[in-house]
């Protein structure tokens, strides 16, 4: 509210000077000397006016001094920057904002709009892997930081039930009259059936055949096999997503998208052309590249699939559809969508689609295998993150070690791909993950346990949060404070969850530094040293939901 005032006042300044197309922002300063707020508007100002920018700079602070009643000084520095500090007063009330909990950290950008947001994407018969673990910690930010934008979010899931890797797994469990499979048994059978195809001739032939039959559903023994282990991927998916903390309100299938593509993709021979038996789109037109979308057996591809995604999509009423997968996907979503603008019946839904990518995660060298031995998947690295959190957490009296440990391996995992942009790569470290030294999940979910022992004691102590023993200046935590909802603002604008992991994980370590040499009970300012943490506590709470980190009461 501070910041667009700030805004509005300096756009009515420019307009009064005769500038009315200038675009500026109004941020946080690099170091609090600079003031509360800072601005490059006399720069953007000098530039249309010709003018020199320290000038314009000076007249914009004469003309906003006293008009924004926050503001206590306006200075101009360096080539033309203009500078703002608030007034005690107006810190004090963001404190006391901040310490209520509710509202603080929303904004209204997505007021009134339907978003759909659709990622993890995991497919039955195949293992959850870290892939599925970075799409979901990015989706699920995405969309709490939607919510706290004023948007209704529906989380939608889309997972592929059919398709070779189905096939793969089946061929193998069949041989081997596997007919009440474990997870076990259809992780193993998918990773066979994946070296057969790919060593052996034969096999390849027969896979490719039962996949066929799985899309025709004319054997029952095969039907019968493949729903077992269908539901029961699906089951155990569940679990996952209960432990990452996510519920979807929508969930589509290949198996459903696949008849859909396939029908779209034949009815229109104007948008695709047909390739040595296959059909496929021409995307050079577009700079892009050629893809097919139907195969020589007359099979719908990915690619098929995907506007038959759309399809059912569409269905629902949304202003926005959001779709989070691996960049190595990113010239592949380029295609399809490409090719869904030149449908009819998808041109709608294709121009209101977005989609986010996200980098791999590698992990530190010599650190590369899981406890058990296996190849790490997302399910592999959440147990052995929890683990290593349970062996940590002896010898704490905790009320349910258990659901803390594992509140502590979500937090590192989801943290660390959130702490940096969503299209670059990470290099996961396990150790550092689970760090109470900086920088990581647990370091920013402990600093908020602090918070809330703070608050136990004050609470026992009979001390009241007040204002009337507030000290005379504003400290570096209360400044810091301000700038929550900026970061969940700016989070929202760019469908970047890393601008609020980098101010919570700052706030932590503010707060952290400030208890430590602070008496806070018994001290000169306990009212207002108790606001300060009910403020750090709901901030902390309301920046790890924002980020979809569970947020522990206990460590």
């Amino acid at each position: 509210m501070i910041r667009e005032s700030i805004e509005t006042a300096i756009r009515e300044t420019l307009s009064a000077l005769g500038v009315r197309e200038a675009s500026f922002v109004v941020e946080r300063p690099g170091s609090m000397e600079h003031g509360d707020y800072a601005t490059n508007a006399a720069l953007a100002a000098a530039k249309i006016l010709k003018k020199n920018p320290k000038e314009v700079a000076e007249s914009l602070k004469k003309e906003i001094e006293g008009k924004i009643s926050w503001v206590e000084k306006i200075e101009v520095a360096g080539a033309g920057f203009v500078n703002f500090f608030l007034s005690r007063e107006a810190i004090v009330k963001e404190v006391q904002d901040a310490a209520q909990k509710q509202a603080w950290g929303t904004n209204d950008l997505y007021k009134g709009k339907t978003v759909m947001v659709e990622y993890t994407d995991p497919n039955p018969f195949k293992e959850f892997h870290i892939g599925h673990l970075m799409s979901n910690a990015i989706g699920e930010s995405i969309a709490h930081i939607l919510e706290n934008s004023g948007a209704r979010v529906i989380r939608a899931n889309y997972q592929g039930d059919v398709g070779p890797h189905v096939a793969k797994a089946l061929y193998v469990l069949l041989e081997k009259n596997i007919e009440s499979p474990t997870i076990t048994d259809i992780s193993a059978a998918y990773v066979e059936g994946s070296t057969r195809y790919e060593e052996k001739p034969e096999d390849k032939a027969a896979i490719d055949a039962l996949n066929k039959k799985i899309y025709e559903r004319d054997d029952e023994r095969v039907n019968t096999l493949y729903q077992k282990g269908r539901a029961l991927s699906l089951e155990h998916f569940e679990e996952l997503y209960k432990m990452l903390g996510t519920k979807f309100d929508f969930y589509f299938f290949e198996s459903e998208s696949s008849p859909i593509g396939l029908a779209i993709v034949k009815k229109h021979p104007e948008v695709f052309e047909e390739s040595e038996g296959a059909v496929v789109y021409r995307g050079e037109k577009e700079s892009l590249h050629t893809r097919v979308f139907i195969t020589k057996l007359g099979l719908p591809t990915y690619e098929a699939k995907d506007l038959g995604l759309l399809q059912l999509k569409s269905q629902v009423d949304v202003t926005s559809s959001i779709s989070v997968t691996a960049n190595e996907q990113n010239e592949y979503f380029k295609v399809v969508l490409a090719a869904a603008k030149h449908i009819p019946e998808l041109q709608d839904f294709a121009q209101k689609t977005t989609h986010v990518s996200h980098g791999m995660m590698r992990f530190a060298e010599g650190k590369m295998s899981s406890r058990k031995g296996n190849v790490i998947t997302g399910e592999s690295l959440l147990e052995d993150l929890k683990d290593a959190a349970k062996e940590k957490m002896q010898g704490r009296e905790l009320g349910d070690a258990e659901k803390t440990a594992e509140s502590v391996a979500v937090g590192a995992i989801k943290y660390s791909i959130l702490k940096q942009g969503s299209g670059k790569d990470i290099i996961f470290d396990p150790e550092k993950s689970l760090s109470l030294e900086g920088d990581s999940g647990p370091y920013v979910q402990y600093a908020h346990t602090r918070a809330l022992s703070l608050l136990k004691k004050a609470g026992t102590e009979a001390v009241e949060p007040g204002t009337d023993d507030k000290p005379a200046a504003a400290n570096t935590l209360e400044r810091l404070l301000l700038h929550f909802p900026d970061a969940v603002l700016r989070s929202a604008r760019e469908l970047e969850p890393h601008y609020v992991t980098t101010y919570i994980t700052e706030l932590a370590s503010t707060f952290n530094s400030w208890y430590a040499s602070e008496r806070i009970i018994g001290g000169s300012n306990p009212h207002y040293g108790v606001l300060l943490a009910q403020a750090v506590e709901a901030t902390l709470a309301k920046g790890l939901q924002v980020l979809g980190i569970p947020a522990p009461e206990e460590m």
